[in-house]
């Protein structure tokens, strides 16, 4: 892990730059892929995954026979726990669920917005060794909550071709029936453009790795709608010489475990932290079987040590992470000043883990800085908000005058008719 010392201002965004793979191979292979899979449909599919995936297909799509099975792999420990994080994911989601107000701008103009739901919905969910079967959760249940018709689910399989049973559990009790063997670039391209067994949607969600969100980049270019750039995972980490290094320890090293190219950054005002932290990373490392993972992931991070706190907030707005755990005394009154975050964690006791699995808010979140413009998932992030207005006789007679104003001043005659036409018409009655 690189330490960076009292970094001047002027080296701050360059601090902030994300380890990346090779970007021009990276769009090539990826414009390949969806291609071949918009030409080709299923035959690029099994070529890729056969590549990719190490697994030789015919049918990609999980059986009945396989859905019900699953549950029977499930221990009942974990079936209580994942009911535990589903009840809260729920009651979270239906918190951002809005009525429709009617709202009268003037006598006889009303106007409101109605929230309706996005048709087709392909939801991708990360697998190969470590399956993240939380992923269903946080996708399905806002999907279900903003009432999507028709919601699809891709993961990529195991070498024996199978789907975990966590995922197939995880998906029968959030009502997903429909899910499909098929990760990576693939994956994202089957659900773009459609294929002979894979439907096309109407948008794609979900987190993955940077071919996926490559991949997911390229096809919003052409069209098909994206939840967000979701890559790689990251975590910043404010602490103060109050923080218990071995807390701070954990929290890094949880996204350090994600996958070679996760970004785990951590922040303090205190010198003597910085030593103690990276020994506690040390010793919690030899415990982890995810160790060589975590290991280069770490390769790739950052302690940096400023003159104070207000310079790590500083610093982190401009990084804008994924997810910021901010372990000081004062927790609260700092939260106040963050600007850019996909979410945030309050205090030594909440830990990011949390969010990930169980505590409500949804943790697929921007990335690589995107936390600047975009927000998490959501129920909003399911459903078009489309207005609506409604105009009596007495309404275009109150707004008429300006309507026909603004449209001559524009120059736009067959506006201002529009408005005219109608003004005569009741006139004359």
């Amino acid at each position: 892990m690189e330490t960076v010392l009292y970094p001047p201002k002027d080296s701050w965004e360059g601090l902030c730059k994300r380890p990346l793979l090779d970007l021009p191979a990276l769009d090539k292979s990826v414009r390949t892929i969806l291609n071949e899979v918009r030409m080709d449909g299923d035959k690029a599919i099994r070529k890729y995954s056969n590549q990719f995936d190490n697994v030789d297909l015919t049918d990609f799509k999980v059986s009945p026979s396989e859905a019900e099975d699953a549950a029977g792999h499930v221990p009942e420990k974990l079936k209580e726990a994942i009911s535990t994080a589903k009840n809260n994911i729920e009651r979270f989601h239906y918190t951002q669920v809005c009525g429709m107000d009617v709202l009268e701008t003037m006598p006889g103009v009303r106007c409101w917005r109605k929230n309706i739901p996005v048709e087709k919905v392909g939801l991708y969910i990360p697998g190969g060794i470590t399956p993240l079967f939380s992923t269903v959760l946080m996708l399905a249940i806002p999907a279900k909550i903003a009432g999507c018709g028709k919601i699809i689910i891709c993961t990529p399989p195991d070498l024996n071709g199978r789907i975990n049973p966590l995922v197939l559990y995880a998906a029968a009790i959030t009502g997903i029936t429909e899910i499909y063997k098929v990760g990576g670039a693939q994956a994202i391209a089957g659900m773009a453009y459609g294929t002979e067994t894979i439907p096309q949607v109407n948008k794609i969600f979900g987190p993955g790795n940077q071919y996926v969100t490559k991949a997911k980049e390229m096809v919003q270019s052409e069209g098909i709608a994206i939840d967000m750039p979701a890559g790689p995972s990251e975590v910043l980490v404010i602490a103060d010489s109050s923080a218990d290094a071995s807390f701070v320890a954990a929290d890094l090293l949880s996204q350090a475990e994600h996958g070679p190219d996760s970004q785990v950054v951590f922040l303090t005002d205190s010198r003597e932290m910085i030593p103690k932290v990276l020994d506690e990373i040390g010793s919690q490392l030899q415990k982890l079987p995810r160790k060589s993972i975590a290991e280069h992931s770490i390769l790739n991070s950052l302690a940096i040590l400023f003159n104070d706190i207000g310079e790590c907030l500083d610093f982190s707005n401009i990084y804008a992470p994924e997810h910021l755990i901010i372990n000081t005394a004062n927790a609260i009154e700092l939260s106040e000043k963050i600007e850019n975050a996909g979410s945030v964690f309050i205090g030594k006791y909440s830990c990011e883990s949390a969010g990930d699995y169980a505590s409500g808010p949804n943790h697929t979140l921007p990335t690589n800085g995107f936390a600047r413009i975009f927000s998490g998932l959501s129920v909003d992030s399911f459903v078009k908000k489309v207005t609506f207005q409604e105009l009596t006789e007495e309404g275009l007679g109150k707004i008429g005058s300006a309507v026909e104003t603004m449209a001559e001043a524009e120059g736009l005659a067959g506006h201002r008719n529009a408005v005219s036409i109608r003004l005569k018409n009741i006139r004359n009655v």
